[in-house]
């Protein structure tokens, strides 16, 4: 069938209204369901009150197909969700076999469990049992009166897991037909613009369609298409990717990439180059994120954060008088900190950031937001400005790196 299904997400818990805990079981449950073709309509926050939880429970089954909730699966009192949704749909609650004996094992393993926690072995007659990996409380999904019922415990671990190995594939058999979804991320321009550019495309478009969003420093084009399979739904995305990346052109940093450092050791792998980074006024932010991506150990070889102007000199060769004509903050700096970290570390590459993360000027009447960024390779080495103006240090930091990222990316397509 190819009936579209509309959801509203129940997240239980009196700690998020607080906020204690950041609900991101909301995020990761719209997340998974948008690639698999599930829009998502509504997010409810309730706490771990009854009949609040009754209410939410009453508007949702008037407004959506699917009704999911997380937390209030563990075994205190304030734990209400199953007993709710079971009396609102007419479902008993029993005792299934296998989650008890779950129980059990941990008693035999030695872990000390009270009779309440025996509660989480109750689940409405006839669901199917999503077993949790990751902690003790089962999640279960259950159709009735035409609805689709999910539940899934709270913890953000336990829930991101019971997600993608139990929740997802059986939302995904509701339907025939098959989501492909494409994102080309970009950066240079923000959503508003990208928006205008492709307006009237996406205004005339429904299948395949296409939709921006913004990131902290970039932003992304989600492009997706529903087909009978996914070979057809690819062939529909095929020309739809190839207008769009032409008409951006140097904006477009990759595609179905997580970030740009994903896109920057991709393209040193395939160079079989290395790089090295001085950082000032970011931190080692540069060296964090490259780290955090897998195998960046064959591309990276360090980075020196060059905080003041000894270590610059001491450390990077900096020359003093350099940095006393100049300033820490200056083109000629951002060059001899770029060289210096390549020899240092012998990479084939090396990136540099020194500028003013704020709150106030440097010494030398440099605004907030001014930033270079040096570049060196055996054959050049050259530095830009940046002005980012008075934003917060966070973001100026975030910003450099991201240039910096940018910048390096720019010159390994040109290598």
């Amino acid at each position: 069938m190819s009936k579209t299904y509309n959801t509203e997400i129940i997240s239980v818990g009196t700690e998020l209204l607080l906020g204690h805990v950041t609900n991101t079981d909301a995020r990761d449950v719209s997340e998974l369901l948008s690639k698999i073709g599930i829009n998502v309509l509504y997010h409810t926050v309730v706490g771990d009150n009854p009949q609040r939880l009754e209410d939410c429970v009453k508007i949702a089954r008037e407004r959506a197909d699917i009704i999911i909730t997380t937390g209030g699966l563990g075994p205190t009192c304030d734990d209400l969700t199953k007993e709710i949704l079971a009396r609102a749909f007419d479902a008993k609650l029993v005792e299934d076999k296998r989650e008890m004996d779950t129980l059990y094992d941990y008693i035999n393993l030695g872990k000390k469990l009270t009779d309440n926690n025996f509660r989480q072995a109750l689940l409405p007659e006839g669901c199917t049992v999503f077993h949790n990996t990751a902690g003790t409380a089962p999640g279960c999904a259950f159709e009735k009166d035409g609805k689709v019922v999910v539940m899934l415990p709270g913890p953000p671990k336990e829930c991101r897991i019971m997600l993608e190995k139990s929740a997802i594939p059986y939302l995904r058999q509701l339907s025939d037909e098959k989501i492909v979804s494409h994102t080309i991320n970009i950066f240079g321009i923000g959503e508003s613009a990208v928006d205008d550019i492709f307006a009237g495309e996406m205004n005339a478009m429904t299948n395949p369609s296409m939709a921006p969003y913004a990131k902290e420093c970039d932003c992304l084009l989600k492009v997706t298409a529903k087909a009978h399979t996914e070979a057809e739904a690819e062939e529909m995305l095929r020309p739809v990717m190839a207008e769009v990346q032409e008409k951006l052109g140097e904006v477009v940093y990759g595609v179905d990439v997580d970030c740009i450092e994903q896109s920057v050791l991709k393209l040193l792998r395939e160079k079989n180059m290395t790089f090295a980074a001085a950082e000032s006024c970011t931190g080692g932010l540069i060296a964090k994120r490259i780290t955090d991506v897998p195998g960046a150990s064959l591309v990276f070889m360090g980075g020196v954060v060059s905080y003041t102007d000894t270590v610059k000199h001491r450390v990077l060769g900096v020359p003093a008088e350099m940095l006393e004509e100049y300033g820490a903050v200056s083109a000629p700096v951002a060059r001899a900190m770029a060289e210096g970290a390549r020899k240092a570390t012998t990479a084939d590459l090396a990136v540099s950031v020194t500028g003013v993360a704020g709150p106030d000027r440097d010494e030398r009447g440099n605004a907030v937001g001014t930033v270079f960024i040096g570049f060196s390779t055996p054959e050049e080495t050259v530095a830009e400005r940046f002005d980012f103006g008075e934003k917060s240090r966070a973001e100026i930091r975030a910003l450099s790196a991201e240039e910096a990222f940018k910048l390096l990316e720019e010159k390994l397509k040109e290598a």
